[in-house]
């Protein structure tokens, strides 16, 4: 699709999208109000520079104001993570959950799936999760099989696996070493299963230059097994998907205008860093306009080596309130994840980002007491030295005191990450 269609058809969404959420959504309803700014004046997706964004806080603060129908008329309920804050609703139509599928059909096939596959699905389905509603409804539009497992379970994942002979996982990737480890204590041959891929969602696994990172290096070194990242949210309700060449995820233009924003709100250029910023296309429920992730990821605009002209996204380098200002050195979460994903011994952590009596940033590690020597702790502060030039504290508690912190019930993906 070359880019002149491709304007043409989200500027023609876009002046559908205003008029929808003019009629129906009392949030935009009193923004257009408060700022005098008229709908007609804005004709093509260079224009949205003319509204203000959308924020979590506005989003959290007048949650229902952004319905845009009857509550008779959802059909899914759901909620966001909720990784720094509380949960907030979303609220599903029919058409809207069909998006769903529409948009993960396109993403599996970006991924190079096809209908002759076998997925098996390592994540939750319930819990009000919207992306494992969406995998369910994208592999049954695309005619494709799907195995409904759940996380965790490497014993029902294996069981599954050599039962039904999927071709794709789909797994939260800080899950696939535990995989291996249990396969091979347990003297299952992975290696000869009919997987040839892996969807790996909620954590990177390539480094902003779009090489393998730890996580990713960990995996493919003990299965061969190809890669794909995706980058997705409640929000949006699409996702940014990776093709074969593995050089960011790519857009679909017909679900999202995209805008990749620096500091002062203005776009940046190609292969530069700034805050994903998406206006929902399509949606009947809760539409946004200029929704601010507070992801942070590298943007691409030129063609891809796979042959499509969509915008592209790097990996998330990390969110705006994940930052942390440690001993005088920015960091972001998944540099420190990078450093320990290094490490073959360490198969579980949790950081602890808190603060001190002065109001400053401490990062402590949490790891198994079996790994607690003099020896491991030493290579281990060298390899944070060397890496970020700052040592965060290392603490040590037992194994399955660690994996209850980690895998809490009530969460629908691991705290690798807290706040306290």
């Amino acid at each position: 699709m070359t880019s002149e269609i491709t304007n043409a058809l989200q500027g023609e969404k876009l002046r559908q999208l205003l008029r929808y959420v003019s009629a129906n959504s009392p949030y935009y309803q009193k923004v257009f109000r408060e700022t005098g700014i008229d709908i007609a004046s804005i004709q093509s997706p260079e224009d949205l520079k003319r509204l203000p964004f959308t924020t979590k806080d506005d989003l959290a603060g007048f949650n229902d104001d952004f319905l845009c129908v009857p509550k008779n008329r959802i059909t899914d309920f759901v909620t966001t993570s909720g990784t720094l804050s509380d949960p907030v609703a979303f609220y599903l139509t029919d058409a809207d959950v069909e998006r769903l599928a529409e948009n993960e059909s396109e993403s599996f096939r970006c991924a190079g799936g096809s209908e002759e596959d076998i997925y098996q699905l390592m994540t939750t389905i319930d819990r009000r999760f919207m992306a494992g509603l969406a995998y369910w409804m994208g592999a049954r539009k695309m005619g494709a099989g799907m195995i409904r497992v759940g996380p965790g379970a490497p014993y029902l994942q294996w069981e599954s696996i050599q039962r039904f002979s999927p071709t794709v996982i789909i797994a939260i990737p800080s899950f696939i070493p535990r995989l291996i480890d249990y396969a091979v204590a347990n003297g299952i041959d992975y290696k000869a299963s009919n997987i040839k891929s892996i969807i790996c969602i909620g954590e990177p696994i390539r480094n902003p230059d779009f090489s393998l990172n730890e996580l990713g290096k960990r995996i493919t070194s003990d299965w061969d097994v190809k890669l794909y990242s995706t980058y997705a949210s409640t929000e949006m309700g699409a996702a940014f998907t990776e093709c074969k060449e593995g050089k960011g995820g790519h857009l679909n233009p017909g679900l999202l205008i995209l805008e990749v924003v620096d500091e002062q709100g203005n776009v940046v250029s190609e292969g530069e860093l700034g805050e994903v910023v998406v206006t929902t296309l399509g949606v009947e429920g809760m539409p946004l306009l200029r929704y601010k992730t507070g992801d942070l990821c590298h943007v691409y605009y030129s063609p891809c080596a796979c042959g499509r002209r969509s915008t592209r996204l790097g990996p998330v380098v990390g969110r705006k309130q994940q930052m942390i200002k440690f001993k005088g050195t920015t960091i972001f979460p998944p540099a420190l994840f990078d450093i320990l994903d290094m490490v073959k011994e360490i198969e579980l952590y949790q950081v602890v980002v808190s603060k001190n009596e002065f109001g400053n940033d401490e990062i402590t590690i949490l790891l198994p007491l079996q790994l607690q020597t003099a020896v491991f702790k030493e290579m281990l502060y060298s390899l944070f030295k060397s890496r970020l030039r700052v040592t965060p504290s290392l603490e040590f508690i037992t194994a399955e005191e660690l994996t209850f912190r980690i895998y809490k019930q009530e969460k629908r993906k691991p705290e690798k990450l807290v706040y306290i």
